[in-house]
């Protein structure tokens, strides 16, 4: 799931809470655990990236500053706070992914071109981008359900019309960001690590097969894949404040 279109915490978080493992204690752990998930994904899509490094570099830094900023948000507030306004972020950001396309055809006056001749890899990201990437982190650093929506979401506004690209950024910044909050956790003592250790090996394997087999699905099967993923995972969060 994470490395489609993100959502691996709503597996993740609520089967720790099962498990009898309190809300911060559970969500510390589960972002720890899918850390090495993130960076297997983001190693399968390395191929992809080529051309993309300033914004790789540049996605990366802001992530990095945003996670820990959530990861230190969730440490001294209640996780309750934030809970109420997830679901509605998880759902705009699938809404803004499946109005991207139709919305930048109607601005150009013409037919999307063919994937990737335009994404942008040729100019460095607005700062308006950066601003948000880093908004999006610390949102990722304090729980991270649909992160990878939000990603590519923008990115898609930005004018990339590559998913595999599109993946392989959100890889990039989603590592960043996890990483730092997951050192931060760490230090916290917060972390389950018996948990956190048996999660990792699942994480690993389902990272990088995930990336390596999103790559040889057609782009609009993988669009597909995104939205549903979002819309599921939307309607279980409400669902789940509700109850």
């Amino acid at each position: 799931m994470n490395s489609i279109a993100g959502g691996g915490t709503l597996l993740t978080f609520p089967a720790l809470v099962g498990l009898g493992v309190p809300a911060l204690t559970a969500n510390a752990t589960s972002t720890v655990a899918l850390v090495p998930g993130s960076i297997s994904a983001y190693l399968g899509y390395r191929e992809v990236l080529g051309g993309s490094g300033d914004w790789a570099v540049r996605f990366a830094l802001p992530s990095l500053l945003g996670g820990l900023c959530g990861a230190l948000l969730l440490l001294v507030t209640p996780p309750e706070r934030f809970d109420a306004v997830v679901p509605w972020l998880v759902l705009g950001a699938t809404m803004l992914f499946i109005v991207q396309r139709p919305v930048m055809r109607a601005l150009r006056g013409r037919q999307a071109p063919a994937a990737g001749a335009t994404d942008p890899i040729d100019r460095p990201p607005p700062a308006s981008m950066l601003v948000y990437q880093f908004l999006v982190a610390v949102y990722g650093g304090y729980f991270g359900a649909g992160i990878g929506i939000l990603m590519l979401a923008a990115l898609g506004f930005m004018g990339f019309t590559n998913i595999h690209r599109m993946n392989g950024l959100k890889a990039v910044g989603g590592t960043s960001a996890n990483v730092i909050a997951a050192l931060t956790f760490a230090v916290s003592g917060r972390v389950h690590w018996p948990l956190a250790g048996a999660m990792m090996l699942g994480a690993v394997v389902g990272g990088y097969g995930g990336s390596r087999l999103a790559q040889r699905v057609p782009q609009e099967r993988v669009r597909q894949a995104i939205i549903v993923i979002g819309l599921a995972a939307g309607a279980w969060l409400l669902q789940t404040r509700r109850g």
